[in-house]
């Protein structure tokens, strides 16, 4: 019986040995795990020309008086000289909210040797992506993050487009209008816009004024060859969007400029629509990044 008490003994030793190193090992796991999600070049995934890899870091804001985060994907080969593409999220979300789209990944790979760097910023719950009492978040994008992404990344500064989705879309929009000769090509995608100061959601405005400050639509109708100078436009929104009233006000007046290009699809205002969009976004951004002179003024200096 001595024996077989000293052989349980044994064993249960063992066992919890075994177990203490086991989880000593799956805190090894995670430890490294948390390290790969911190670096700054932790790889994303595999296309057919290579490897895209994923960037973070943070910039600090003295025009919103913040640290904000930014979220970089870099095609194969690597960001030096290449065109940048930055795209602004809708109302809600952060700087994450796109990289789980295949579509992004997959126009990436179809672009090959013309693909973008794109630069994915934090906005704010409800900034609207333009100068207003609770911070500058215009200034913010065209004055310090784009020279900030310039800088580290080594991208072109001659050849840089802007754009996003809803609450984005607008902002995009908007810093084109505001920056007529600062980007190559800027695009709304399902683009929050409205005519009056009455139709706008909470918080997308401080007041009248500062509605009246950032129209789009109102600059559009005035102005149409004016708007955004030469940059190269594009829009698109689902044929159930409620938004879409003001993507037809838009088109009206900036079609017959020849600068503005439009796209409807099956969908509404949801991530499904934009999933399903997402690879035609790439390439859009792409050709028209290609066409643009590389003497282009970069934004906002």
């Amino acid at each position: 019986m001595a024996g077989e008490d000293r052989e349980r003994s044994d064993f249960s030793v063992a066992l919890v040995t075994a177990i203490a190193l086991g989880v000593a090992a799956l805190g090894i796991v995670a430890a490294i795990l948390t390290l790969l999600a911190d670096d700054e070049m932790a790889p994303a995934q595999s296309t057919d020309i290579g490897r895209v890899t994923e960037s973070r870091f943070e910039v600090e804001s003295a025009a919103v008086g913040e640290t904000l985060p930014v979220e970089v994907v870099e095609p194969p080969g690597g960001s030096e000289g290449r065109p940048l593409v930055v795209f602004l999220h809708g109302r809600g979300q952060d700087e994450r909210s796109q990289l789980d789209e295949q579509g992004l990944f997959d126009g990436i790979a179809a672009a090959g040797s013309r693909a973008p760097v794109f630069a994915f910023p934090y906005g704010g719950e409800s900034s609207y992506w333009h100068d207003r009492a609770d911070g500058d978040w215009g200034s913010y994008v065209t004055e310090e993050l784009i020279p900030e992404l310039e800088r580290r990344l080594g991208t072109d500064p001659g050849r840089v487009a802007i754009g996003g989705i809803s609450m984005g879309g607008f902002g995009a929009l908007d810093l084109a209008r505001l920056d007529p000769d600062g980007f190559c090509a800027a695009a709304g995608h399902s683009p929050a816009l409205w005519r009056s100061f009455e139709e706008t959601p909470e918080g997308a405005f401080d007041d009248a004024d500062d509605f009246a400050g950032h129209d789009v639509l109102g600059a559009a109708e005035s102005d149409p060859e004016g708007f955004a100078g030469d940059t190269e436009l594009w829009v698109d929104i689902g044929e159930s969007d409620p938004l879409e009233p003001g993507v037809d006000t838009l088109e009206a007046e900036l079609a017959p400029t020849g600068r503005l290009e439009s796209k409807r699809g099956p969908g509404g205002h949801e991530s499904e629509y934009w999933s399903a969009e997402w690879a035609s976004y790439v390439g859009f951004y792409a050709d028209a990044l290609s066409r643009c002179s590389t003497e282009q003024p970069p934004p906002g200096r």
